[in-house]
């Protein structure tokens, strides 16, 4: 997994419960709601974090095909093996 690097960053992969623990600091009492420099970084933390969760599931599916294919091939060829014997 790469590592994310941001001077707003969040140390460690996020949970849920880290998720869920995150508060922003709140704007001035001139203006309501949240500064946009931290709601844009916490954002682009998130979408990191899901491209690289969606790449590694995506690896993870690839390899499990292989070994599916690998183990069909394999038993295939024990089958074979099998049935000449006779």
């Amino acid at each position: 997994m790469t590592v994310y690097r941001s001077r707003h960053a969040l140390a460690g992969p996020l949970t849920p419960g880290r998720i869920e623990a995150i508060r922003l600091p709140l704007t001035s009492r001139l203006r309501r709601g949240y500064r946009v420099e931290d709601v844009d970084a916490v954002l682009h933390r998130f979408a990191h974090e899901l491209a690289e969760r969606s790449h590694q599931l995506h690896l993870a599916h690839d390899e499990n095909r292989r070994i599916k294919t690998a183990l069909r091939n394999w038993q295939s060829e024990r089958a074979d093996v099998g049935n000449s014997i006779d």
